[in-house]
């Protein structure tokens, strides 16, 4: 279960250079969620996908270093948004003119992997939040906003008080809803500045918005006689024993998975 909620919780990064296979994938009963996309060139070739000509023939090829083409992410939607998995071969013509001709290119990928199933749940700023699962579940957050997103909120409209339409996000805002929420089957939090602090201009009507996904509990480490985590990482052999009873064995392997995940950058 840690290393599941691990891997949905990391940001994933994946490049290409022309001619090269790109190749996107996510753990089981999660799909791919493409957060940004870049292809072209923004650094020489020397530092990243060198020139696949003889270095005489590239010398005589002025190389640009200022050449992107707007349609990679709309490409990276169509080919992998919502499958585990995908892979395509990288080259100027999938992205449609090209910008460039000449200069060797390359992809880059910006990733998440969502939970097949999930939930979403809004708070306007100062209202409580409370997320709930079904007995013998679990959860287990995806992600977390508290401020103002470019978007907006229909839960939450703003009021035009004058103030700058600027998007602001907490920082800490995921990190504070693992701790609070994750790994227990309910929860509630304040959707308030006391909680999570400021991080807009003072005035501005802020929301929390928080995506989770509730695990049933056989997906948790597996468990021995002695009621300890069965794992060998370093998060649970330094738990002490909390018992036999199925629920302190669970609470033993929710607190593992949690030493596992703050751990995490």
């Amino acid at each position: 279960f840690a290393g599941y909620i691990s891997q949905v919780l990391k940001n994933y990064t994946d490049h290409a250079c022309d001619g090269e296979y790109v190749s996107l994938r996510c753990p089981h009963r999660t799909t791919i969620s493409i957060q940004s996309s870049f292809y072209g060139r923004i650094v020489p070739s020397h530092q990243l996908c060198p020139s696949r000509y003889p270095h005489s023939y590239a010398t005589l090829i002025k190389e640009d270093v200022a050449c992107s083409v707007g349609t990679s992410l709309q490409k990276m939607l169509d080919e992998c948004q919502d499958r585990r998995s995908c892979q395509f071969l990288v080259n100027s013509r999938l992205f449609g003119m090209d910008p460039c001709p000449g200069t060797g290119k390359y992809l880059l990928v910006w990733y998440k992997c969502r939970p097949n199933e999930y939930k979403s749940k809004v708070a306007c700023e100062d209202d409580k939040l409370r997320l709930s699962c079904k007995k013998s579940m679990v959860i287990a957050i995806y992600s977390a906003v508290f401020g103002r997103t470019e978007g907006g909120s229909l839960e939450c409209p703003y009021q035009n008080l004058g103030m700058p339409m600027t998007e602001c996000q907490s920082a800490t805002a995921l990190q504070l809803m693992i701790k609070r929420c994750h790994g227990k089957r309910s929860c509630s939090i304040y959707a308030s500045t006391y909680e999570f602090g400021d991080p807009c201009y003072p005035g501005i009507q802020k929301h929390l918005n928080v995506i989770y996904t509730c695990g049933n509990t056989p997906l948790l480490l597996p468990v021995d006689e002695t009621g300890l985590s069965s794992s060998s990482s370093s998060s649970s052999s330094s738990m002490e024993p909390v018992g036999v009873g199925t629920e302190m064995a669970l609470l033993s392997n929710i607190l593992a998975a949690y030493a596992f995940i703050t751990g995490m950058p």
